[in-house]
């Protein structure tokens, strides 16, 4: 088979980096030939979810483009089931904190191309640290850390932070346990997932 070179845009969402990270030639032929993809009911119940929590605490939800909050969230099989998410919510130690803020949008400039996504919540700690929390309805603890990764460096550049005054977790409602993986990338880190994709 032949190989040849495909250009990374220069705009990608934080969903399509981790795309890039987890799989360079697959990603690389969904570049090349970019395949339609049906709407998930599932992944509605997610966005449903996500604009729920920003409601919760006095955002107004915002429509945006493809990268919505909660539309990877694939694991609410009906109404019923994202009740009990929300439920499950209620019972969390962070529904009983006030965030300092919320469905925060960002653009990062990464190997010289523009990474952009947006932040569930961040917490203000007290110890003077930030946590960045992102909701995750699936079962199982599966979510990739490099999301967390990009958006930890977002709000540090955002806010002009050193990188270790900002921590990083994911919730995953259902059970309420809150994960917080060791060893992200930092910036240098990121930008060498941008290194040139063949396919």
């Amino acid at each position: 088979t032949s190989e040849h070179t495909v250009t990374l845009p220069i705009s990608l969402s934080a969903t399509q980096l981790m795309r890039l990270a987890a799989d360079e030639t697959g990603f690389a032929r969904e570049l090349a030939r970019p395949m339609p993809r049906p709407p998930a009911t599932a992944a509605r119940r997610g966005v449903r979810f996500h604009a729920w929590v920003e409601r919760r605490f006095g955002q107004q939800p915002l429509i945006v483009d493809d990268d919505l909050p909660g539309a990877a969230d694939a694991d609410i099989e009906d109404d019923s089931d994202l009740e009990a998410l929300r439920a499950a919510f209620e019972r969390s130690e962070f529904a009983h904190r006030v965030p300092h803020a919320v469905e925060v949008p960002f653009h990062l400039i990464l190997g010289g191309r523009s990474v952009r996504g947006r932040i569930d919540a961040v917490y203000a700690d007290a110890d003077g640290r930030f946590t960045v929390v992102d909701w995750k309805t699936n079962r199982s603890q599966s979510a990739d850390p490099l999301q967390l990764a990009i958006y930890r460096l977002a709000w540090a550049e955002l806010h002009a932070l050193p990188l270790d005054e900002v921590r990083a977790a994911f919730v995953y409602v259902r059970t309420g346990a809150t994960v917080l993986p060791d060893d992200l990338p930092d910036r240098s880190g990121l930008e060498a997932l941008l290194a040139p994709t063949t396919s």
